[in-house]
């Protein structure tokens, strides 16, 4: 019987092959999609589950209240760990403290190479579970050796065994490879962790062991064997609040913990409470991709159904011989099993062409799972599940006719006939529609906040992170000669690069300054010539002059939202009291833009730096291209620091690169509105195929009796059309309140206008009739002859 059933679908298959073709490109696009979707879903699910200890592991953080609102961050004080391995002991089966990831320069003989790593304490490899692949886990517990990576050990050493052999640490120091381990995977959070230094060459403990206000380093734990972690972050809510100065309890600080399959999914933290993160792109694709396979199942629903005048006398015939109603339901089932199974061969060919194109996109490393049998077993449920989706309608439907009526022609045909498939159609576009809307809007904002005034010049600027003190130590000959190359407009120091901002500080102290609350504003430290390397655009004042370092070592410049939070009528000349010191305000500048584009700019303060600061700024010619400057600079560099890598960093590139994750979302979500269109416009161009030939001796009489071509088109395009304006009318009200409520997730905000949904509508109706018109046109111009000659 199978046998048979199996045969039947096979003929029907060939039989109408353009129903057979829409049916299996479009489910192929949407399984196509859906499969897409569900490798990086698992790839985002999978985040940190590398480590041994995924459900054990925490990081330490802590909220505090800055400028009237709750701030969350990663960064704690040194003391801090010490008291939790002291006081909170029986919750942790480790507690290891770290620096935040930094560059530094690892080198073996004239072998040099820049690689992100962290200072850390000797349990750290336990902790994290890393594979050891050469040497030993507890290599740290030597206070002058270092733990690399596979990546690094071969960058360095080649292939040769790298265990117990030197490396020099910052051209200064010299450290012994005790431990090789694996390189952690990119879905990792410590991914880029190249090295390991033991936590006691850390340059800046000693002077902050007992320091409770410098928030400067990260602390990761593992939990006890049934300690659970929710409980264990209440206990230690005060651990920093009962040990800090009565200056850092005014920012209310609380401490918590936060769980390794937390870290990537939900970073994000509002007011102190954690609103998601990624999570909420791993829910959008996934509807998404949901909503993409159901347009491809209810194209074939609608082309099955509509089909059923074709199939009718089959139904009534297999009834009238004895067969059942359950064998007919079979039997449609196994067809539209059938088309989902070749679908899918089809789809996964699709996947292979796309699979580049997509990790392009997504920025992520993502593969077919060929050898895991759970992948393949979800996907033949998966395929099993389309099927039965996509035929259950059809089946029910088809195998309802009765016998009688069928054989003697009379079929249900009327409007109530057609209404399921009329709704169907409409639920296709309506999603479409929202998935369009959904493209613009994103694209719309990201426009948007690109245009936002920066507030300063990034044009030509480059960015160099200095990871030893020899251009410091020299810089005004180093600028000197930059500038006498001819390719060099200026040259100046900073603490962070133009695109950054991260050293806060909140003991300023001004007359007038209102005490209820905390005001915190972000720091630079800066060298002469800063503004005019960047391109400072006052409101007020002036610049650092330039001449001896005293001119205006007492000076501040601030910008807009600075001068605003201090609330000086006229800032120029007021005086502000800084780590016992007095400066004067002489200059406000426009706001830049150094944090996220999205978001408000910071009061920010800049001010000469005293001590040592790692970041060149150095402003290109104007006329002098990119090729011609670099290698001048380049050689300069090497003269003043020949123990670095020359590493640079274009400023409008690191500017660019802060809407990275917008972009990608955009450009997904119009990836699978194509897509979604294309499965849609398949469904139109079949259904209007079939009406075109249902009605064909319709058209002939029309024709016959003087109906224009034109009138013709009109007559078989008024139906989608109308259908179209019902999705528009549904779809808009629907994209309008999705669409607004992403966008509140943004402080630096577009409006919702008008006309991206006159373009989503006029789109949709184009895109419909240009699909309907071939159909239409061709049906328009036959023969009326060759239609009626039968009658």
């Amino acid at each position: 019987m199978f046998k048979n059933y199996f045969k039947t679908a096979w003929r029907n298959l060939l039989k109408n092959k353009l129903q057979s073709f829409i049916n299996i490109a479009g489910l192929s696009a949407g399984m196509a999609v859906s499969i897409l979707i569900g490798l990086w879903i698992h790839n985002e699910l999978s985040f940190d589950k590398y480590h041994n200890n995924y459900k054990s592991i925490a990081q330490v953080m802590q909220s505090v209240v800055l400028n009237d609102e709750t701030i969350t961050q990663v960064k704690v004080p040194i003391p801090l760990g010490e008291k939790l391995k002291a006081t909170y002991g029986d919750n942790f089966k480790r507690v290891v403290m770290s620096s935040r990831a930094a560059e530094h320069i690892l080198a073996v003989g004239e072998n040099k190479a820049v690689k992100s790593g962290r200072y850390m304490q000797e349990e750290a490899p336990e902790l994290f579970t890393l594979k050891i692949l050469q040497g030993s886990g507890d290599g740290l517990k030597d206070p002058a050796s270092i733990m690399i990576s596979r990546s690094t050990a071969m960058a360095l050493f080649g292939q040769s065994d790298p265990v117990n052999k030197i490396v020099t640490f910052d051209n200064d120091t010299t450290l012994k490879v005790t431990g090789v381990y694996e390189d952690l995977p990119e879905n990792t959070t410590l991914h880029d962790l190249s090295f390991i230094v033991p936590w006691e060459l850390e340059p800046r403990l000693k002077d902050n062991r007992q320091n409770w206000g410098n928030n400067g380093w990260e602390i990761f734990v593992q939990m006890e064997d049934n300690v659970d972690i929710s409980a264990a972050s209440a206990r230690i809510r005060d651990a920093k609040m009962q040990s800090a100065g009565s200056d850092d309890q005014k920012f209310n600080p609380v401490i918590f913990l936060h769980p390794m399959h937390k870290w990537h999914l939900y970073s994000e933290f509002k007011n102190g409470i954690n609103t998601g993160g990624a999570i909420q792109y791993v829910r959008l694709f996934a509807v998404i991709g949901m909503v993409v396979l159901l347009l491809a199942c209810i194209n074939f629903m609608n082309l099955s159904t509509a089909r059923s005048e074709k199939r009718a006398r089959e139904v009534g015939i297999r009834k009238a011989i004895g067969s059942l109603k359950k064998q007919l339901v079979y039997q449609f089932f196994l067809e539209s099993l059938l088309v989902a199974f070749i679908a899918f061969i089809f789809s996964v060919i699709l996947i292979i062409i796309l699979l580049p194109f997509f990790n392009q996109i997504t920025d992520e490393k993502i593969s077919i799972l060929w050898a895991d049998p759970y992948f393949w077993s979800v996907c033949m449920g998966f395929t099993l599940m389309v099927g039965v989706m996509a035929g259950s309608y059809p089946a029910f439907y088809l195998s309802s006719f009765q016998p009688v009526k069928v054989l003697k022609g009379v079929i249900k045909t009327g409007p109530l006939a057609v209404l399921p498939r009329k709704v169907l159609v409409v639920l296709q576009f309506s999603a479409s529609i929202v998935l369009i809307i959904g493209t613009l809007v994103v694209y719309n904002q990201i426009q948007f906040t690109r245009n936002r005034p920066v507030g300063y010049n990034n044009e030509g600027l480059i960015n160099i992170k200095t990871l030893t003190p020899d251009i410091y130590q020299h810089f005004d000959a180093f600028r000197n000669d930059l500038i006498n190359s001819g390719v060099v407009e200026a040259a100046a120091q900073s603490s962070t690069p133009v695109t950054e901002s991260n050293n806060k500080q909140s003991n300023f102290d001004w007359p007038g300054k209102d005490k209820s609350g905390t005001q915190n504003f972000a720091t630079v430290g800066v060298s002469q010539d800063y503004g005019k390397t960047i391109g400072w655009q006052f409101i007020d004042g002036r610049d650092y002059r330039t001449g001896p370092d005293g001119a205006d070592a007492m000076a501040f410049v601030v910008n807009e939202s600075a001068a605003k939070m201090m609330g000086f009528k006229d800032p120029l000349g007021s005086r502000v009291h800084w780590i016992g010191y007095e400066f004067q305000i002489i200059g406000v500048v426009k706001d830049m833009v150094m944090q996220s584009p999205f978001d408000p700019v910071e009061p920010t303060i800049f001010y000469l730096a005293p001590w040592k600061i790692n970041f060149l700024n150095i402003k290109i010619k104007p006329g002098v291209s990119a090729a011609v400057a670099l290698p001048a600079i380049e050689a300069i560099f090497k003269q003043y620091n020949p123990g670095q890598p020359f590493n640079y960093t274009f400023a409008d590139e690191a500017y660019a690169r802060k809407f990275d994750m917008e972009e990608r979302v955009a450009k997904l979500t119009a990836f699978f509105s194509v897509l979604a269109i294309f499965i849609s416009c398949l469904g139109i161009f079949g259904m209007a195929s079939f009406m075109a030939e249902q009605r064909i001796k319709e058209i002939g009489v029309r024709k016959v009796l003087g109906a224009s071509a034109f009138n013709l088109w009109r007559l078989l395009s008024k139906d989608f059309v109308i259908l179209v304006a019902i999705a528009l009318v549904i779809a808009m009200p629907v994209g309008y309140y999705f669409m607004h409520n992403w966008l509140q997730h943004y402080n630096y905000r577009t409006n919702l206008s008008w006309w991206i949904f006159a373009v989503a509508g006029i789109g949709a109706l184009v895109i419909t009739l240009i699909t309907v018109s071939f159909q239409s046109v061709k049906a328009a111009l036959a023969n009326p002859v060759k239609a009626l000659r039968t009658e």
